[in-house]
C-alpha cells in the first residue's frame, strides 16, 4: 500500500493532519507548502485543492483502491478516521457528538480564533481601530467558555475517549498562547478545564511526533 501524501504546514489547521496520521499509524509523506511564498497557488497544488488552502492529502489507496484527493481539515480527519477505524467512536450517539464538535470547530473555533489572531497580530498594520480585535477576543472567550463547560466532566471532548474532535480543536487553543501571545488578554488561565485538556492532548506521543514534522521540538516537554 502506497503512503498517503500530506500537503500541509505547521499551522493550527495543518498540524491536525500529521497528528491524526501519527495517532492512527498510517504511513505518509510530508510536502510542506510555504504559503508565504505563495506555493498554495501553484497549479500542481490547486489540482489537489482548488481552493488553494492547506492542508490537503492524496491517498493513492482510496475507496475501492482508487486514488483520492481530499481538501478541508475536517473532511480529512473524518476520512482518515473512517479509513483507519480509529479516533471516531463506534457508538452511534457518541459518533454523532464527535461529528458535531468537529463541525463546531470548522464553523466557529477556526474562523473566530483565526480572526482574533489576525487582528491581534498582522492586522494591526492595516487597522488601528480597536473594534475588530475586541470583537473577536470576546467571541474567542465565549467559545472557550463553551469548551470549558464541555470538559468539566470529561477527560476529552467525547468523555474519556480521545477523538478527531480533540485533534480538530486543541491546536487552535495552543496557538492563542504559542503564536498569538494572547494568554493574558484572553485570560486563558481562567479556563482551567481547557488548560488541563490541552496539556493532556499535547503530551500524547503522537502529538509530539506530529508537531515535530514541522520542527516544533518543545511540544509535550513542559
Amino acid at each position: 500500500m502506497s503512503n498517503i501524501q500530506m500537503y500541509s504546514l505547521g499551522s493550527p489547521n495543518g498540524i491536525k493532519v500529521s497528528i491524526a496520521l501519527e495517532e492512527m499509524g498510517l504511513a505518509y509523506d510530508t510536502h510542506v507548502i510555504d504559503i508565504l511564498k505563495g506555493e498554495q497557488f501553484d497549479e500542481s497544488f490547486k489540482k489537489i485543492n482548488p481552493n488553494a488552502k492547506i492542508p490537503a492529502i492524496v491517498d493513492p489507496d482510496g475507496p475501492d483502491g482508487v486514488p483520492v484527493s481530499i481538501m478541508e481539515s475536517g473532511a480529512i480527519l473524518l476520512y482518515l478516521a473512517e479509513k483507519s477505524g480509529k479516533l471516531l467512536p463506534h457508538n452511534a450517539t457518541e459518533r454523532c457528538e464527535a461529528l458535531q464538535w468537529l463541525f463546531f470547530q470548522a464553523a466557529n473555533i477556526g474562523p473566530m480564533f483565526g480572526a482574533f489572531g489576525h487582528f491581534h497580530t498582522y492586522g494591526k498594520e492595516n487597522c488601528d481601530h480597536p473594534y475588530p480585535e475586541a470583537r473577536f477576543a470576546t467571541e474567542t472567550q465565549r467559545l472557550l467558555t463553551i469548551l470549558d463547560e464541555r470538559l468539566q466532566d470529561g477527560t476529552y471532548i467525547i468523555g474519556d475517549e480521545y477523538s478527531i474532535a480533540d485533534i480538530a480543536i486543541f491546536p487552535w487553543v495552543m496557538w492563542l498562547d504559542m503564536f498569538y501571545k494572547a494568554s493574558e488578554q484572553l485570560e486563558l488561565e481562567s479556563f482551567a478545564n481547557v488548560t488541563a485538556w490541552v496539556s493532556r492532548c499535547s503530551a500524547r506521543p503522537a502529538t509530539v511526533r506530529g508537531f515535530d514534522v514541522y520542527g516544533f521540538t518543545e511540544i509535550g516537554k513542559s
